[in-house]
């Protein structure tokens, strides 16, 4: 996790992120993610999730650093990713430094560095787990096409990993392709979410039943719960003493209040346990939640 130096409404990233909305007062724009970031480190710490928390340096400025998974991946082999982003601004965020912190404080052994980013030439683009979002139990990778994700880019992470590629369509109430598949898309243990209204109907039933093949809960929801942000959740492991090794998904209070009791009585059935954090501020200027904020570091196998 990065804790941001300099969190702000980013008109770049705003160009093809309609879920960003820029506040009429950004006097307290920073203090107010801060302590939105701080809150999510707590609410995770007090379930026993391991975190590693870098400060965002405050020159030269980036304002969605905070959001760290896109520009990088770790994975059980070893393997670091380094990913192609859209934004000029954005590619000011990877710092080679954090590859060091993360392998000190988290036992993380790097054995590779996969350094994808020399498609930003070409103006081809992948935006890490924003952009993938992965099932590693049946070695998936789901895709939805937008302009920061190639399809090209896409088949080639997915043959170097040895992943099915599923890549589709998605869009927005407005018919506009949605920027990151993680917004509508979450896959864990024993459930699955999947803002099936947003894929196109060409796409729609290839993508379910995808899903639905792995054996999972599919817990299906609509417009306004994705624009909400309640596809953008992540489960993480943990321990605890009365119930040994567990689950917990967590998402923000924004993405819960979205979900009808139904949903949430589904989705609780099916892990240990759902953290639900409120980042308002994030979700508002930035565009992104909790999911985005988390980089999940794999033990190397």
């Amino acid at each position: 996790m990065i804790r941001p130096a300099s969190f702000d409404y980013n008109p770049e990233t705003a160009a093809t992120n309609r879920m960003q909305q820029r506040a009429s007062d950004t006097a307290q724009v920073q203090a107010q993610a801060l302590a939105e970031f701080e809150g999510l480190v707590r609410a995770l710490e007090s379930e026993g999730i391991a975190t590693c928390v870098i400060d965002d340096t405050p020159e030269p400025p980036k304002p969605d650093a905070v959001f760290p998974n896109n520009w990088i991946s770790f994975h059980p082999d070893g393997t670091v990713v380094l990913y192609p982003m859209q934004a000029e601004s954005r590619r000011r965020e990877r710092r080679p430094e954090i590859i060091d912190e993360v392998a000190s404080r988290l036992g993380f052994t790097p054995r590779r560095v996969l350094d994808l980013t020399h498609h930003e030439r070409a103006g081809r683009f992948l935006e890490g787990t924003g952009s993938l979002v992965l099932d590693h139990v049946e070695r998936v990778a789901y895709a939805c096409i937008s302009p920061r994700t190639h399809p090209e880019l896409v088949k080639e992470w997915a043959q170097v990993f040895e992943y099915e590629p599923v890549i589709f369509s998605a869009v927005d109430r407005s018919g506009v392709p949605l920027y990151h598949t993680n917004v509508l898309m979450w896959i864990g243990e024993r459930a699955a979410v999947v803002g099936t209204d947003a894929i196109v109907p060409g796409d729609r039933e290839h993508v379910r039943g995808r899903l639905a093949a792995s054996g999972r809960e599919l817990i299906e929801i609509g417009h306004d719960a994705i624009e909400r942000f309640a596809g953008n959740m992540l489960e993480l492991a943990t321990w605890d003493e009365a119930l040994g090794d567990s689950r917990v998904v967590v998402m923000s209070a924004t993405a819960r209040a979205a979900l009808s009791d139904s949903q949430y009585a589904r989705l609780s059935a099916a892990t240990d346990t759902v953290l639900a954090v409120p980042v308002p501020t994030i979700e508002c200027l930035g565009g992104g939640s909790v999911r985005c904020m988390l980089a999940e570091v794999f033990q190397p196998s």
